[in-house]
């Protein structure tokens, strides 16, 4: 498992992408210029472009492809679009992962429309921070999916949306299925967070991931999650009148929050991933060959679980 400098600060900062290669989220904080100002622009040569969200911002969205339902991918904490655009060496795991046509988007791509895109706050694995304009922290999974909402209309992406979250991205993908049912057809979660980690986690662990998570936020617009505001808000939103086609990918590979004395995660990350597989009935895959950072390190699981819920959206669920 790729173990760069993102992978440190972001599980740190709480579920990101675990096998990422990229700068670390502090990188991404001072590049940001803080919680306002206009967008960065969109490095030389990117198949993204900055769409006009109102109020000012803006947020860098990349598509690609044709077809129905449209894959949105969701990325982890700190991470950019880049991070469904890149592939890990299993063969050199200490080397940065680096584009590749068998990364999670391009891949997507060659079956349906597929839309990645730049959260505030994220940074790109070359280092540079997100070319959408940067807000204050922290955040919640309803401001995610209000941005995502909003950036999907303002670049002329239609639903059936078929969403995958990764990490801290699943849980912006879940409230955005709770709340707009009509226009999802079906969930794939990338070793997702969920609820349930409030359960699972003992309240030492949880207290003591809180603090981590808020020890992060510099004040210069890093992404900095806020999960105790999440969770209620996940919670409090009705579920799907009915079940979407769903699959659930979960690392096997043991990973940890690094909660300090407080005692391994691990279990109770596995934990939530099963009652997150039953809550969405889902086809729940626990032996996938990664650590955390599945779409890096594993992508074609990742293209495989997509296409068959896809297929299955195709078919009427």
């Amino acid at each position: 498992m790729y173990q760069g400098r993102r992978v440190l600060v972001t599980v740190a900062a709480c579920c990101a992408l675990a096998a990422g290669g990229g700068p670390a989220l502090a990188a991404a904080g001072g590049g940001a210029g803080g919680a306002s100002g206009g967008p960065t622009p969109d490095p030389a040569g990117s198949a993204g472009r900055v769409v006009d969200v109102g109020e000012g911002r803006g947020i860098r969205l990349e598509c690609r492809g044709s077809g129905s339902p449209t894959v949105v991918l969701v990325s982890g904490t700190g991470g950019a679009a880049d991070e469904w655009t890149t592939v890990a060496d299993p063969a050199r795991p200490t080397i940065a992962p680096k584009p590749g046509a068998g990364a999670v988007l391009p891949a997507v791509a060659s079956f349906t429309r597929v839309c990645a895109y730049d959260r505030p706050g994220t940074t790109r694995f070359d280092g540079g921070p997100a070319s959408s304009t940067p807000v204050a922290q922290p955040t919640t999974a309803a401001a995610g999916v209000r941005d995502l909402r909003a950036a999907l209309a303002a670049g002329g992406e239609r639903p059936p949306y078929v969403l995958v979250g990764a990490s801290w991205g699943a849980m912006i993908a879940e409230l955005f299925a709770r709340t707009d049912f009509p226009r999802v057809a079906g969930l794939v979660t990338v070793d997702g967070a969920s609820p349930y980690l409030r359960d699972t986690l003992t309240a030492a662990q949880w207290s003591d991931w809180m603090k981590k998570i808020a020890a992060t936020d510099t004040g210069k617009g890093a992404e900095v999650p806020d999960y105790e505001t999440s969770v209620a808000q996940i919670r409090r939103a009705p579920a799907p009148p009915r079940p979407l086609p769903a699959v659930v990918l979960t690392s096997d590979r043991p990973w940890d929050l690094g909660v300090w004395n407080s005692g391994s995660t691990w279990p109770a990350w596995l934990a939530a991933q099963d009652r997150l597989a039953r809550e969405l009935r889902a086809r729940h895959v626990p032996e996938t060959g990664s650590g955390h950072g599945i779409a890096v390190e594993r992508p074609r699981l990742v293209v495989d679980a997509v296409h068959e819920v896809v297929e299955r959206a195709r078919d009427g669920g």
